[in-house]
């Protein structure tokens, strides 16, 4: 459905070494930063990409929005969100574990990277 996803970031390289360590802990490459200051991590699956906002605002988080990503296992988004913690990530929603709902059994673990977007790491049991 999606081919990529872009949020606004303040620093940049700052972004850039949390999301390394981020999508590294699941399997991702570091990213790439084109002419423009942009960072790209491309997989096939989709893109993901790190800007500073075009209009010259601050970034920020949007209210309500997350972005996931998907794991291959509980341990995957443990890994994963240590790694965001370790690079300047904070902790958001409820300790990483198990919760049921609508969509079944899923493994979840947020994040607020360093310019406050919310991300999650998904893995359905």
């Amino acid at each position: 459905m999606f081919s990529h996803i872009m949020i606004g970031a303040n620093d940049v390289e700052e972004a850039k070494t949390f999301y390394d360590a981020v999508l590294g802990a699941i399997g991702i490459g570091p990213g790439s930063i084109d002419p423009n200051g942009r960072c790209f991590y491309i997989t096939p699956t989709g893109i993901f990409a790190v800007t500073k906002p075009i209009n010259g605002e601050p970034a920020n988080g949007a209210n309500g929005g997350t972005i996931g990503f998907a794991v291959s296992s509980p341990e995957q988004a443990d890994a994963w969100h240590a790694a965001g913690i370790a690079n300047g990530g904070v902790t958001c929603e409820d300790p990483p574990g198990v919760r049921e709902g609508g969509g079944g059994k899923m493994y979840l673990a947020y994040l607020r990277d360093p310019s406050g977007n919310k991300i999650c790491a998904l893995h359905r049991m």
